[in-house]
């Protein structure tokens, strides 16, 4: 990647609704220039997808936690068991006290219990510990 593709993807991160255009012009390329570049990048695999940001609030998801899940086996097959319950919008295998640590964003307190019901329903796991978040000062795209 150089300069103008660490832009590129710069500006995709604050507003992936923009045209080609208006990307071509902060970065002194052309509309179609810009194109290509573009899709080189989603080709090498480094935007991986176009999306949006949604307060979670706003959708009936205003409840933040982090879980960390211990386990009896190892759970590097489980990940989609991990991934059938909506509400984990991710799921990570890790080192340390615990062998996964999932974020989960539930419509109330009960639903995050509904949730560790699930996770316990999962083959080898054996306790979750979850912190739930009261306040979020910010959070960021990937800095390039």
């Amino acid at each position: 990647m150089d300069d103008i593709d660490r832009a590129l993807v710069l500006r995709l991160q604050q507003d992936a609704g923009q045209s080609y255009a208006t990307l071509g012009a902060a970065v002194g390329l052309s509309a179609g220039a810009t194109h290509e570049r573009v899709r080189k990048l989603r080709e090498r695999g480094v935007i991986l997808r176009t999306t949006i940001d949604v307060d979670p609030g706003a959708v009936g998801s205003g409840v933040l936690a982090y879980v960390m899940v211990d386990s009896n086996a190892w759970m590097g097959e489980s990940g989609g068991a991990f991934a059938a319950i909506p509400e984990i919008q991710e799921a990570h295998i890790i080192a340390g006290s615990a062998s996964v640590l999932v974020k989960v964003r539930a419509a109330s307190t009960g639903r995050l219990q509904d949730v560790l019901r699930r996770l316990y329903a999962i083959e080898g796991v054996s306790g979750t510990h979850a912190t739930v978040v009261l306040e979020t000062f910010f959070e960021r795209s990937l800095p390039l």
